[in-house]
């Protein structure tokens, strides 16, 4: 990772979105075994039976305490810190002082002012830079991925998902799982150790994500996946897991609105140009703020609360006003996908290669979303799920296309084709989509077949 600040790499080069367009870090990585069995059944499995996902070695943990912690971070969150008490989480979600998104993560409240902020760096940066340069009584440890940390993590961290998921957590601790309210917390005892455990759900099905002190893991690793024997458990590898963001329709790493406004200058000094990543796709605009997204967006507003007093309050108030664009799901037309393969086997420059099951290329993915050849909104994440037996992405467009069945076109790879490590010599295609909602059901796939 280049020892550079975002601020250097800006500055030495010929403008923000060319910098990251030819940046050459690839988009972000899960360092374990990519399939236990087969990613296709892997995928069913949190739909069909129970799947267990790793999640140890490809977070960054963000550790704050102390008695300013809770008032930090509601100074940077949209989020209400009302009854957010102990044994409890949320999504928190950050912007600039324009309103603009800068990331989100999960927010684990684990005892009397201390907390643990979850996901990918990019809220977590931001977070980190003002506990460690504003004026808070607090204290941070942070734990990176096992692809930047010398040594194992801190803590295990293993989810379980799917119709059995309540099934192997009653096995496993030999009693009735208590009834616990989404985004809870509860602490229960696997093979002689205690677990803290969140409630909360992906791809619409129900489950638990399990954590505690490493040198416990393999130990409560081994007792869920004897206990998950008796219930089709699978454990699900790198590929399979890289894709449930998109059934569940979770926009992992929107671009962060970080490379303009006076709030984040002397953040653009602090954080690595290596953890921004690169930028990648259709999408071409020349300002970079063009790239820029809200929580209104995302969808994100049932989180915003202006009960309290945070950064870009005043100017996300205006944005609530709208309008706002949406965010949907896109299938993509199965004959359009099957032709950019074939173009693989021809002798014409074939389009860019879409890698299954997840094809993001680029850190920041956006590809361009249009009707009758204009931009009506973007396509963040895409990738194949063997559950709808689909090609599917997130997007977000304008409200007017928003309405499911509404027939659009997705522009795949990039002209002219840039220096990313990802990027072969191709040409750029049009892949029909259709319009459907946000998470995706998978019962109603020949309903949105563009």
């Amino acid at each position: 990772m280049s020892a550079n600040s975002l601020k250097d790499e800006l500055s030495a080069g010929s403008g923000v979105v060319e910098t990251l367009k030819n940046s050459p870090y690839r988009p972000m990585v899960f360092p374990v075994a990519a399939e236990f069995t087969n990613w296709r059944s892997e995928q069913h499995a949190w739909r069909d039976s129970v799947a267990l996902l790793d999640q140890s070695h490809h977070m960054t943990d963000l550790f704050i305490s102390g008695p300013d912690a809770a008032a930090m971070l509601e100074r940077l969150a949209v989020n209400t810190f009302k009854n957010f008490g102990v044994d409890k989480a949320k999504q928190m979600v950050s912007v600039n002082a324009e309103g603009k998104l800068i990331g989100d993560a999960i927010l684990f409240h684990l005892g009397e002012d201390e907390y643990d902020l979850v996901g990918h760096p990019m809220l977590i940066d931001w977070v980190h830079f003002n506990a460690e340069t504003g004026d808070w009584d607090v204290t941070i440890d942070r734990d990176p991925t096992s692809a930047d940390r010398q040594g194992p993590p801190k803590l295990y961290r293993y989810e379980i998902q799917g119709p059995n998921a309540v099934k192997v957590m009653e096995k496993v601790t030999g009693q009735p799982v208590p009834d616990v309210k989404f985004f809870n917390m509860a602490t229960f005892t696997i093979a002689g150790h205690e677990v803290k455990a969140l409630k909360h759900g992906m791809a619409g099905q129900p489950g638990f994500e399990m954590f505690g002190p490493w040198a416990e893991g393999e130990d409560v690793l081994a007792a869920l996946l004897e206990a998950g024997k008796e219930f089709d458990l699978k454990r699900a590898g790198a590929k399979a897991y890289s894709t449930a963001n998109i059934e569940s329709g979770w926009v992992p790493t929107p671009l962060p609105a970080i490379f303009t406004s006076e709030d984040t200058a002397a953040y653009r000094e602090w954080v690595p140009f290596g953890r921004i990543g690169s930028l990648g796709g259709s999408f071409d605009a020349e300002s970079i703020e063009d790239y820029y997204l809200t929580p209104y967006d995302l969808g994100y507003e049932r989180n915003v609360k202006f009960d309290h007093d945070f950064i870009g309050r005043e100017a996300l108030e205006k944005i609530a006003e709208g309008p706002h664009r949406v965010k949907v799901t896109l299938v993509w037309n199965p004959e359009d996908v099957a032709g950019a393969f074939g173009t693989l086997m021809g002798e014409e420059l074939p389009a860019k290669f879409i890698e299954l099951p997840k094809s993001r290329y680029a850190h920041h993915q956006y590809d361009k979303v249009t009707v009758d050849g204009a931009t009506v909104g973007v396509s963040l994440d895409c990738g194949y799920v063997a559950n709808p037996q689909a090609y599917i992405s997130l997007a977000v467009v304008d409200a007017e296309y928003a309405q499911p069945g509404t027939e659009v076109t997705v522009v795949w790879g990039e002209n002219p084709n840039t220096d990313k490590p990802a990027i072969e010599p191709h040409r750029q295609i049009s892949i029909r989509a259709t319009v459907a909602p946000v998470p995706f059901d998978v019962h109603a796939r020949e309903t949105y077949r563009a």
